[in-house]
Order: C-alpha cells, then sequence, then structure tokens
C-alpha cells in the first residue's frame, strides 16, 4: 500500500488556490501509519543517532514512535511558552506572519547526532528555524526527515543549501 495513496488532497484550503495535504487519513489508518514509521525506522536503523528532534505538532506523532523503535531519545521541539524549563528560541517567518519555536537549554548535548522529523515540507521556513536551534545546542542535524515533500514550495532547496541532507517518503507536485 502506499503511503501516498492514503493522504487526503482538500482543495482551496486554507485559502483559494492551495492544496492541503492532509495526513490525518494517513494516521488513522493503522496500516498506513504502521508501514510509514517502519519505512523511516528502516532507513535511519542503522544510522548512529542520539536524538530525534520533531516540530510540534504533528512531527511529534511521527517523531516520538520512531525515537522509540530507533531506541534513542525523543526531543520536542515546541511553540512558544510551551516548554517548561529554561528554552532557547528562533522567531521565523510564516507565510502571514511570524512565530517563534524553542527548545529546552539542556535538549541536546553538543556533538550529539540528531534526526529532525516532521510531516510535510513546504517552504521550510519552520524546518529551518528547527535546523538553528539545534545548531546553537551543538547538534549535527544527520538528516530532515518527511513524509510529504511540496518540491515546488522551495523548501528541500532550501535546506539543502544550508547542508542539510532532506528526505521525504513522497511527494505532491504543485501548491
Amino acid at each position: 500500500m502506499p503511503i501516498k495513496s492514503l493522504i487526503r488532497t482538500i482543495p482551496h484550503y486554507p485559502r483559494e488556490g492551495i492544496q492541503f495535504r492532509d495526513i490525518t487519513t494517513l494516521l488513522k489508518d493503522p496500516v498506513g501509519f504502521r508501514l510509514t514509521i517502519q519505512e523511516l525506522a528502516k532507513r535511519y536503523k542503522n544510522q548512529p543517532l542520539h536524538k530525534v528532534a520533531a516540530i510540534e505538532s504533528r512531527g511529534f506523532i511521527l517523531g516520538a514512535p520512531l525515537a522509540y523503535l530507533l531506541g534513542v531519545g525523543f526531543v520536542p521541539l515546541r511553540k512558544q511558552g510551551k516548554l517548561p524549563a529554561p528554552t532557547f528560541g528562533h522567531d521565523y517567518t510564516l507565510e502571514y506572519g511570524t512565530d517563534r519555536m524553542e527548545i529546552h537549554q539542556d535538549a541536546i548535548d553538543a556533538g550529539e547526532r540528531v534526526l529532525l522529523v516532521d510531516d510535510l515540507l513546504a517552504t521550510g521556513g519552520t524546518a529551518q528555524a528547527a535546523t538553528q536551534l539545534l545548531a546553537r545546542l551543538g547538534a549535527q542535524v544527520v538528516e530532515c526527515a518527511f513524509v510529504v515533500d511540496l518540491p515546488e514550495l522551495g523548501g528541500r532547496v532550501r535546506l539543502e543549501n544550508l547542508g542539510y541532507p532532506v528526505f521525504a517518503l513522497c511527494s505532491f507536485e504543485g501548491h
């Protein structure tokens, strides 16, 4: 069963002209969800990793079981004000404004090898903010992994131009 076939497209959401790729239909399918996590785990099982870092919120759904299967720690990258201990933050630009992502200051030790995970790669702004926070802690980002890549929006190229390898289980053309 192809993972891509379980991802729903919602036309004109959140605005006219956008084709929203909704992974909730993949997540609700027990075989599809298991296959998604297994495919990611298979890719990284022989790589020396210390942590899986995942971006709020759908990245958590993927990152936590992946970290468990790989036998490594899990690090949440959250929106401002959601983490209880001292944090580092990074402001970044969204299509309709700005946002701030935070990470606990003690989440990663310098030199640790970290896999960054999220559900979807569009423009790459959120993932780039995450890589900058991870770099601030001295992490070595091994790869940025996604379920879906939207190549026309340039996120892959943006991350690769910064020196980060990118992997996605599937891609969709168009906006």
